[in-house]
């Protein structure tokens, strides 16, 4: 047991890496060998998609709303939806659907700025904060009075469980040794799956900003795994897994704080990896079977439906016209209607009014999103 006060900042906090002989514990290495395979078949899915960023409305929208349920942030999969159609207004969004929002489209401003540079930087990680709060902020300075409490849910709730470390340049300190640690695989030779594991804890244990620390350090898992090639597109549903298993997660967690049971916690961390690498796989498949399955299907029944068509009415569960005059070009309005009509006659897809708008919902990719 170490020597630890949750009421006083954990300046002792250890730099990376562990001192524990992680990469060689036979424990920790079945269970790598599981999630590295598992992770190659998300992978190999995902490079049958004929769009690459059809899944940006589907499974990294899914990934958006657990993972800020996880900080109490609730919204509903038809409140999401419909956000996210183009012609939907901004002030009808309540305030936790833009939350959600925040987190998808931080996830994916960062996917693309890695393009470009493939290293986990300072200015990403702060950019990726910035976006999910909407603030200019950086790292927490030293004066804050920063401390994690039990949730309002729990026993003893409002009890101090945690106080991250407060220093002059010391969260500087530990963030610039966690980003070299990621990025520097010659003086760190270790697996990308175990640095993951690794580094969650330190992002966490580090807390670098004032709030938001949660969302911005499982971004980082998925833009890392896309930096070191083990993902095309950061899309690892991963804090589904999180959530079903949230006292394990907290617990674990702070078992490495206070007795460095670095085993568990990396154990945890290949496990959900694994599992949800299986479940996103299964997805993945169900999309691209069903998708097959509507395409063959409606060019039977609709002579204007094609490939790109059926391409559309799968980026997102709620569609609206414009999507559809989008990709057949330019039509009137009754043509576009007669389209609409069509695919509502043959059911493939369902209108739903809310108010003055009407939302055509593909229901197959629905039951398929919102399937366990």
């Amino acid at each position: 047991m170490k020597n630890f006060d949750r009421l006083k900042p954990y300046n002792d906090l250890p730099l990376l890496p562990p001192n524990e002989d992680i990469e060689n514990n036979p424990v920790i290495l079945r269970r790598l060998v599981l999630a590295s395979r598992a992770l190659a078949t998300v992978n190999g899915n995902l490079n049958r998609l004929p769009n690459p960023l059809m899944l940006l409305n589907t499974l990294a929208l899914q990934e958006a709303k657990t993972s800020s349920e996880i900080e109490n942030i609730f919204t509903t999969e038809d409140e999401l939806y419909k956000a996210i159609s183009d012609t939907y207004k901004e002030s009808n969004i309540n305030p936790a659907t833009k939350e959600v929002l925040k987190y998808r489209e931080a996830l994916w401003a960062g996917y693309k700025e890695l393009q470009v540079n493939r290293k986990i930087e300072p200015n990403l990680i702060k950019r990726i904060f910035n976006q999910i709060k909407e603030t200019t902020s950086g790292y927490r300075p030293p004066q804050a009075q920063v401390v994690i409490k039990r949730g309002e849910s729990e026993l003893r709730s409002g009890e101090i469980i945690y106080t991250p470390p407060r220093g002059e340049e010391l969260v500087e300190t530990l963030m610039n040794n966690l980003i070299d640690y990621l990025n520097d695989d010659e003086k760190y030779p270790i697996d990308p799956l175990l640095k993951m594991c690794i580094a969650h804890y330190q992002f966490e244990a580090i807390h670098p900003f004032q709030d938001g620390n949660g969302r911005t350090g499982r971004i980082l898992n998925l833009l890392y795994l896309f930096s070191k090639g083990l993902l095309s597109q950061p899309v690892l549903y991963m804090s589904k897994f999180i959530i079903l298993n949230k006292e394990d997660y907290y617990f674990k967690l702070g078992a490495v704080t206070q007795r460095n049971s670095w085993e568990s916690w990396v154990e945890f961390m290949l496990e959900a990896t694994e599992k949800t690498s299986l479940i996103t796989n299964n997805k993945i498949s169900e999309i691209l079977s069903q998708m097959d399955s509507t395409l063959e299907y409606a060019k039977g029944k609709i002579k204007w439906y094609n490939k790109e068509v059926n391409e559309a009415i799968f980026s997102q569960p709620y569609i609206k016209p414009s999507l559809i005059s989008g990709i057949i070009g330019k039509t009137s309005r009754t043509t576009l209607t007669k389209y609409m009509n069509d695919l509502v006659n043959y059911k493939i897809l369902t209108p739903r009014k809310d108010g003055v708008e009407v939302f055509y919902i593909n229901e197959d990719l629905l039951r398929i999103l919102e399937g366990n």
